[in-house]
């Protein structure tokens, strides 16, 4: 043995050499531990090596190899040691206002913004520290306290508030129920479909064409362009799986709406050979909510008993329960962004092109918002409201136990 005896022989437990073993293997541990935990299973598979060895043999330096085996043997562990830094500059009341301002609007503390940023609140607290005199955090002090905390008072979204929360719940409720039935739903012969209309769809010409990509550059699109019109499209979508058919039309009225059932919904339903239509759809005026059942209803198809439509409506300001919108965002971003396009009638054949690319592929929406979600949601707002349940609410969770109390008893 060349050097000195070690002064910290290392005697591993069967134990801590898997875990060793397994710090070694795993692709997530920080190089400087897995040199620690190489250089303390050498020095345990070798008690007669000297320091110099072991560091030579794991490629590393006999003072790591030195301080790391006298660290095992006083913590048996291969983490760093807590280190104390230099003091705090900043006490923790200046960081709580810091975190209190963040989740305040400005113009509650009397700042003309309409969202705050680490400038405006390292500028707001360095205004109240001035009087006492104390130093005052910068940006970027300010910037890491919130990344620690996930606030980011600089950004927003918007939100829709639900005011009448039972009447939501039971529009809501067939609709959701109804999506994930919708394959057995049709081998039924009931073809579950979502309809709506995407309005004012406009053809630009831009001043230049389109420029592909090109090693070090995305795609380019001229600013400046010409108006060549705006068109409408009617779509509807087969929940059960995925496919998606289109009319276009120059005005969005209930006479287009109608158009648009004869022209495209019965044709399909007669072709898949279906005896029930439901269609899923929203409050909007181009919908007549106060006639269109009573026209279904007068349908020849629908007198003669060869076709039966019925109609869930969404819960008002819920469009984003109905599925063709999700499609509609498909549409927005593979077709019609970048927006160049000759003429109206351009534009209209790269819809109804991309409509017949998309159905090539077609599959039925992974819907994962369950009726389960939004109950929880709306009974967690109600709670916020009033502090207690709502018996709605209620009423269907009752209901729904006693149904599967009855079907485990008939089990």
């Amino acid at each position: 043995m060349s050097g000195p005896k070690p002064s910290y022989p290392i005697e591993l437990t069967e134990e801590e050499k898997k875990q060793l073993e397994k710090q070694v293997r795993a692709h997530k541990t920080g190089q400087d531990q897995v040199v620690r935990a190489k250089l303390l299973l050498v020095a345990n598979e070798h008690p007669e090596w000297s320091n110099s060895q072991i560091a030579k043999a794991v490629g590393t330096t006999d003072r790591t190899v030195r301080k790391w085996r006298g660290r095992w043997v006083r913590t048996h562990t291969i983490v760093d040691a807590p280190r104390p830094g230099a003091p705090r500059r900043f006490g923790s009341e200046v960081r709580a206002t810091a975190t209190a301002l963040a989740c305040s609007l400005p113009r509650e503390s009397q700042v003309p913004l309409s969202r705050w940023s680490r400038t405006s609140i390292a500028r707001a607290i360095s205004l109240k520290l001035k009087q006492m005199g104390g130093p005052a955090p910068s940006p970027r002090t300010v910037g890491r306290w919130l990344k620690a905390e996930r606030i980011r008072p600089w950004r927003y979204h918007s939100w829709q508030h639900v005011h009448d929360l039972e009447s939501f719940l039971l529009r809501a409720r067939p609709v959701l129920e109804a999506y994930p039935q919708a394959k057995a739903l049709l081998r039924q012969g009931i073809w579950l479909v979502c309809m709506d209309e995407k309005t004012s769809i406009q053809a630009r010409k831009g001043e230049q064409a389109p420029r592909p990509a090109e090693g070090g550059s995305p795609q380019l699109q001229e600013s400046r362009y010409e108006r060549r019109g705006a068109l409408n499209l009617f779509a509807a979508l087969s929940v059960a799986d995925g496919k998606v058919a289109g009319v276009f039309r120059d005005r969005k009225r209930f006479v287009d709406f109608q158009s648009t059932i004869q022209q495209m919904i019965i044709p399909e339903a007669l072709d898949r050979g279906v005896h029930t239509v439901e269609l899923i759809l929203d409050n909007g005026t181009t919908h007549a909510p106060k006639q269109l059942e009573h026209w279904l209803e007068h349908l020849p198809l629908v007198q003669q008993g060869k076709l039966t439509f019925h109609v869930m409506w969404l819960p008002t300001n819920a469009s984003w329960l109905d599925q063709i919108e999700i499609w509609f965002s498909i549409l927005q971003r593979q077709s019609l962004q970048p927006n160049h396009f000759e003429s109206l009638q351009a534009l209209e054949q790269a819809i109804a092109d991309f409509i017949g690319y998309y159905n090539q592929k077609a599959k039925a929406i992974k819907w994962t918002y369950t009726i389960e979600k939004l109950e929880k949601k709306l009974e967690a707002r109600e709670r916020q409201q009033a502090g207690s349940t709502s018996p709605l609410i209620q009423a269907n969770k009752d209901q729904e136990a006693s149904q599967k109390q009855q079907n485990l008893e008939a089990a």
